[in-house]
């Protein structure tokens, strides 16, 4: 009886850790990636184009060592602190373990997958959970590697890296940060705390904050952003890099949650009328070209100050706010509103050279849904 038990069990969990990926490409949407990149062997396709960059960090991350680090330290250090410095340099390992993992469906190479997985598991045995979102929003990439390889990682490292990564979403769920009263309750901080709560609870299937990210995301949704399209950062900091920063882990969180329950929180309006999608479409005159905007000019945030006085780029009152540095949020966008291709089109400083991996990733898992 106890050995019927023992082989439920591991069906079970084989069933489990066998689950559709939300967060990065489901099977079917690998093959359409395959096909659309092998499109033309003779000539690169666009998507061979923008899909080229991975293929190649993740040939010369093959003879690369991970350099996991033990706690990130990122924000509230200025440009040139040691400390920083260790840390964006620790992880460049995301983007790598992405690379690898996404060169691995590609073209089903063992090696990738095991050197993605020897990236995840360096990185789950030193790198330690601390709730501070905006250090771990980094490991984004990281992720997203780990929720296309999950299925076919082994099971006895598969419990190794869930463990660091429900670690993380478990900090961050209980994060000084989110603390009622608290300023980065409801700025951009909190917007990349649940964003990163979304992806990792998405990753693991575990089901353990299904609830809560939506309680959380519509919580934020209601203070965050305003009903004539200002979020509270931009507001606050007067700049649309802050804007932007508030608005993509919003985004990124709105794609994962549209993929796992089909609820399109892009066009959900809080009682008082806003919508994440106000918050872009108020940022369309900025992008065209028709408005400009100075950067920083009115910011209440001290800190602003010291990266300008840092000789920080971008940070300087006045300097005008860059419409490349948006592309991003309407990448993201697009999913929900391919609309939005004329906008990125135009802001693009070659219309030629608009195409981006996001948007590739749109074509490949967006539905009729939307």
């Amino acid at each position: 009886m106890k050995k019927v038990i023992y082989i439920l069990g591991l069906s079970s969990i084989m069933t489990l850790s066998a689950r559709a990926q939300l967060v990065s490409l489901n099977n079917k949407e690998v093959s359409s990636m395959r096909k659309a990149i092998n499109l033309d062997k003779y000539e690169p396709s666009t998507y061979r184009k923008v899909f080229n960059p991975y293929l190649k960090a993740a040939d010369e991350a093959l003879t690369e060592t991970p350099n996991p680090i033990a706690e990130i330290l990122s924000q509230g250090l200025l440009e040139g602190n040691p400390k920083k410095t260790a840390s964006l340099k620790a992880v460049e390992d995301a983007y790598k373990t992405y690379a690898l993992s996404l060169a691995y469906k590609y073209n089903g190479e063992k090696k990738f997958l095991d050197k993605a997985t020897e990236y995840l598991l360096a990185w789950a045995k030193v790198n330690n959970a601390t709730g501070d979102p905006i250090n771990e929003t980094k490991l984004e990439d990281m992720v997203t590697a780990y929720d296309l390889t999950r299925n076919d990682i082994q099971q006895d490292n598969r419990v190794v890296i869930d463990h660091w990564l429900s670690s993380i979403a478990d900090a961050e769920v209980n994060s000084e940060s989110a603390k009622p009263g608290r300023g980065t309750a409801i700025n951009n901080w909190n917007s990349h705390r649940i964003k990163m709560i979304a992806l990792i609870n998405y990753t693991l299937h575990d089901h353990k904050y299904d609830n809560l990210i939506i309680s959380e995301l519509e919580k934020q949704l209601a203070v965050n952003l305003n009903p004539d399209g200002t979020t509270h950062d931009l507001v606050e900091r007067d700049a649309f890099h802050y804007h932007t920063y508030d608005l993509e882990p919003l985004l990124t969180t709105c794609i994962a949650i549209y993929r796992a329950t089909g609820k399109n929180y892009f066009t959900f309006q809080t009682a008082n009328g806003a919508s994440i999608k106000k918050c872009v479409d108020y940022m369309i005159p900025f992008m065209t070209g028709e408005k400009t905007h100075p950067e920083f000019v009115n910011s209440t945030v001290p800190f602003d100050q010291k990266r300008a006085k840092n000789n920080e780029k971008g940070y300087a009152a006045g300097t005008l706010f860059n419409p490349q540095n948006g592309l991003q949020v309407f990448s993201l966008a697009e999913f929900f509103d391919p609309g939005y291709l004329n906008v990125i089109f135009k802001a693009s400083k070659d219309g030629n050279q608009y195409f981006n991996w996001r948007m590739a990733m749109n074509k490949f898992t967006r539905n009729d849904k939307n």
